[in-house]
């Protein structure tokens, strides 16, 4: 945490709030990636208990997002922030926002997996489970970036997304055969098309939050400059 440099502040009860956001902001995370790991088991094993349960606890991350982020304006209305200390508040504001989002997918492939399937129709599903799984492992080590802000870890986590992209794209092939080859396949493909793309989108949402990192360490901010312009600046901002 020697990142943080909480112990410069005057305010001890300040230090208190900043490291009370961030807190909560991991304990989130947490249950965002317990979430998202509990969908893609319920969506590969069929397990409609498991996804009745991460749609039953979708409220709970939308409830913690709402505290953090009230407590965010709180601590910029009372505090005032500026500089680093702005900077950190604003990271964590916009990570949590991206969570949610995280946890909304979930929440989307649980209602997929509490459909009835056919056995072709579980077949096509399965091939879900390596790409879900590459994008909970980007999840947590961006969640563990975010708690070190480890600058390097970061850049790591953002130039993985290629390979789930990747990946994501071998699938939409591999789906777009079958629909070819089977026109009975369209209902099954299309569903599967929708987790996989929903999926594909997490990866671009850890991204996101690298790029709130990099904005918290070196104070500046990459959105709308492009993928590739971001991944050079991120490369060069490690040396």
């Amino acid at each position: 945490m020697d990142n943080l440099n909480y112990n410069r502040h005057i305010s001890g009860q300040f230090n208190a709030e900043l490291e009370h956001i961030r807190t909560e902001l991991m304990k989130m995370g947490g249950l965002v990636e317990e979430q998202l790991k509990n969908a893609i088991e319920a969506l590969h094993n069929q397990d409609q208990d498991l996804a009745k349960k991460v749609i039953e606890d979708d409220q709970k991350v939308n409830m913690m997002e709402v505290a953090i982020d009230e407590a965010c304006v709180r601590i910029i209305a009372k505090r005032q922030p500026t500089a680093s200390d702005l900077r950190l508040i604003m990271a964590i504001s916009k990570t949590i926002a991206e969570l949610e989002r995280i946890g909304d997918v979930a929440d989307k492939i649980c209602e997929v997996a509490l459909e009835k399937f056919s056995e072709q129709h579980q077949s096509l599903l399965v091939s879900l489970e390596a790409l879900g799984g590459h994008t909970i492992q980007m999840l947590h080590n961006v969640l563990d970036a975010f708690a070190r802000m480890d600058l390097d870890a970061a850049i790591g986590v953002y130039l993985e997304d290629k390979k789930v992209d990747e990946e994501y794209e071998g699938i939409v092939r591999q789906l777009m055969t079958y629909m070819m080859e089977d026109p009975r396949t369209i209902p099954s493909v299309l569903t599967a098309l929708f987790c996989a793309r929903s999926i594909e989108r997490i990866g671009d949402r850890c991204q996101n939050i690298c790029e709130f990192i990099f904005y918290y360490l070196k104070g500046q901010d990459f959105r709308h400059l492009g993928g590739d312009f971001v991944e050079k600046m991120l490369t060069k901002g490690s040396h």
